[in-house]
């Protein structure tokens, strides 16, 4: 399994979006990494379905789309006719999981789940062999350019064991904080999804930035 940047657009420049979004087609990097927040479930407010729609109008790589939302059933199908081809809602924020998992493939999306950093491996026991992506959450949900956390190393390498365990082929992906510092760590730990946004936009070269991660990552 090859491993894969998705450049978070959380952290791009909204004044100039159509042109950060033909950077990343021109990059090396794999995925569009897309964040909707409500200000419910995260103390923050992103962006809707507009701009999903025209980010999807342009972007020629798959669109991960990250729910921090409550509530995220009511928006599957929206999302499935909006382009995403990957759609993550978080453990903490579905009451019947396995059933929002199953809407999301119904729909004809690939079906993940992300963890909050204090949210144990253990909950997904009973559903990863239903997953197709866990989304380790390595900062607070809710706001870019936050520091990582140092603990991520062990909930990565817990839930490559417990992938391993049940014959799992679902991929983890590391949201927060990564940098050219940590990435290789969490690959060694089993990550093979690396979401980053401010290292890649706040860049002088974002493009550079994101074949130098792709580079370290193997």
């Amino acid at each position: 399994m090859s491993n894969l940047i998705a450049p978070s657009i959380l952290a791009a420049d909204f004044a100039n979006l159509q042109r950060d979004i033909e950077m990343v087609n021109n990059s090396e990097a794999d995925w569009f990494h897309i964040d909707i927040m409500d200000g419910v479930f995260v103390p923050n407010i992103s962006y809707g379905m507009p701009v999903l729609k025209a980010i999807a109008k342009h972007a020629t790589k798959k669109i991960d789309v990250h729910l921090m939302i409550v509530n995220p059933d009511q928006y599957i199908e929206t999302f499935a006719s909006l382009g995403a081809n990957i759609l993550t809602v978080h453990y903490e924020a579905c009451t019947h999981l396995h059933r929002t998992v199953q809407a999301i493939k119904a729909a004809g999306m690939k079906a993940g789940v992300a963890l909050n950093p204090h949210t144990p491996i253990a909950v997904l026991e009973d559903i990863i062999q239903d997953l197709d992506l866990v989304c380790i959450m390595s900062v607070n949900p809710g706001f870019g350019g936050q520091s990582f956390i140092e603990n991520t190393y062990k909930k990565t390498a817990q839930l490559k064991h417990l992938i391993e365990f049940t014959k799992s082929e679902c991929q983890i992906e590391i949201d927060g904080g990564v940098t050219n510092k940590n990435a290789n760590a969490l690959i060694e730990a089993g990550a093979n999804v690396l979401v980053a946004g401010s290292y890649v936009f706040g860049a002088e070269n974002p493009t550079e930035t994101i074949a130098d991660l792709k580079n370290s990552i193997g």
